[in-house]
């Protein structure tokens, strides 16, 4: 293992240059090595745009694991000289939902979900999940025999949005526009959201409000046997002021959905990719299937949905040598550290027999609520295509969405033969 890097004066122009490097689609297809020139800056960076960067497995296990370590809520949104960014409608909203709430408002929500995606749910929910998977997949090979089929636009994109939309029973003719909102919200959760994009973001936030808040006043009309008739229930026994118990619920109803969709389709792309990269471990795997789930951690590991979280010092606090001031934000850059060659032996090597720790669903209070339905639909997917499609194999390179902290594949081209 090598020495950690202890913290140096950084060339702005350096940062910057790799920042800008990163936020385009050539840099998301290859983004190791930027992220270990990052590194090789320090184990904690100053980001010329204020605050810092968190670089090292240690010191993102460190703050992500921490009770004091705040993130950065509307209050903390609503301080910033930044108002183009952190006071836009988009921005707001997101200070509102569930990642973004501090105790003890972040323990009072949290509560009123009560025990979503338990091992009794996910196991009402898997024969669901099997039964998509088997119908996207029939399409998929449909289109293979005539060429091309793009994984992303008719598997990936897909399977997350029917599993969340069937499960909080939202008509499935929506299903299209809510993939199509959530990938223009999360414009506002960018590192660099140009004028551009925090206006499309602010637009999808506007509509997804609309909708949202009509679903919500519709299941208090006409409550039903799903989360959000159970959510409400819960808030309107708890909250005397049924607009506000409504607020709640709208909240969280769209938490869900823009969780679910954005992460976990990622998740499901890049398991394809990385294992249609490697054939020798895809060729293990079809023998060894019991081994998916490790494989679905390291892919995680590999190449995680989130490259960068958001946390805010609750105090004056040195990290690595570096004093952060109270109220100070460090990115935690989740990308760079899962390939830390101080936690990770090879770790730019692709190893589904790994069985290493990652970062990708968190830590601490805001560890992510879904971890194990999406490991749920990742693990149905490869079960299906190990015994449905052999002899796959990627007909094109990828084309990524040029940014910095939410990941997307946009297309992947697989052929057969």
């Amino acid at each position: 293992m090598q020495p950690a890097l202890a913290a140096a004066p950084i060339d702005r122009r350096s940062v910057v240059s790799l920042f800008s490097r990163l936020r385009t689609a050539d840099g998301q297809s290859n983004s190791l090595p930027l992220y270990a020139k990052l590194r090789a800056m320090g184990d904690i960076v100053q980001a010329p745009w204020g605050g810092y960067l968190a670089t090292s497995y240690g010191l993102c296990h460190q703050l992500l694991r921490s009770r004091s370590w705040r993130v950065p809520d509307s209050a903390w949104r609503a301080r910033q000289d930044d108002a183009a960014r952190w006071n836009a409608s988009a921005s707001r909203q997101m200070g509102d939902t569930l990642p973004m709430l501090n105790p003890p408002h972040h323990t009072q929500v949290r509560r009123s979900l009560g025990n979503v995606f338990d091992r009794q749910s996910l196991a009402d929910m898997k024969s669901s999940v099997e039964q998509t998977t088997s119908r996207l997949l029939d399409r998929f090979e449909e289109e293979l025999a005539y060429g091309p089929a793009d994984f992303c636009a008719l598997v990936s994109e897909e399977l997350p949005v029917i599993t969340i939309g069937e499960w909080l029973k939202i008509p499935p003719a929506d299903y299209a526009l809510l993939r199509s909102l959530t990938h223009d919200q999360v414009y506002t959760q960018e590192l660099f959201p140009t004028p551009s994009q925090l206006a499309l973001s602010d637009e999808s936030t506007r509509q997804l409000r609309e909708y949202f808040t009509a679903l919500v006043s519709e299941r208090r009309r006409k409550p039903g046997n799903d989360p959000v008739s159970s959510w409400l229930r819960v808030w309107d026994a708890q909250e005397p002021d049924r607009e506000a118990a409504g607020e709640a619920v709208y909240a969280l109803t769209l938490f869900m959905v823009l969780a679910a969709l954005e992460t976990t389709a990622h998740v499901l792309s890049s398991a394809v990719r990385l294992l249609l990269e490697h054939p020798r471990q895809l060729n293990w795997l079809r023998v060894h299937p019991e081994q998916i789930p490790d494989a679905v951690d390291e892919v995680l590991r590999y190449d995680a949905p989130i490259h960068m979280i958001s946390r805010v010092a609750p105090e004056d606090t040195e990290l690595a040598g570096v004093t952060v001031r109270k109220n100070e934000m460090v990115q935690l850059m989740v990308g760079a550290a899962h390939h830390d060659p101080n936690h990770y032996a090879a770790p730019e090597d692709f190893d589904i027999r790994r069985r290493a720790s990652h970062l990708s669903f968190g830590g601490g209070i805001h560890f992510c609520l879904g971890n194990a339905l999406a490991r749920m639909e990742a693990d149905c997917l490869l079960t299906a295509l190990l015994e449905r499609l052999p002899g796959l194999r990627i007909g094109a390179p990828p084309l990524w969405e040029p940014r910095v902290a939410f990941r997307r594949m946009i297309t992947l081209p697989v052929v057969r033969g």
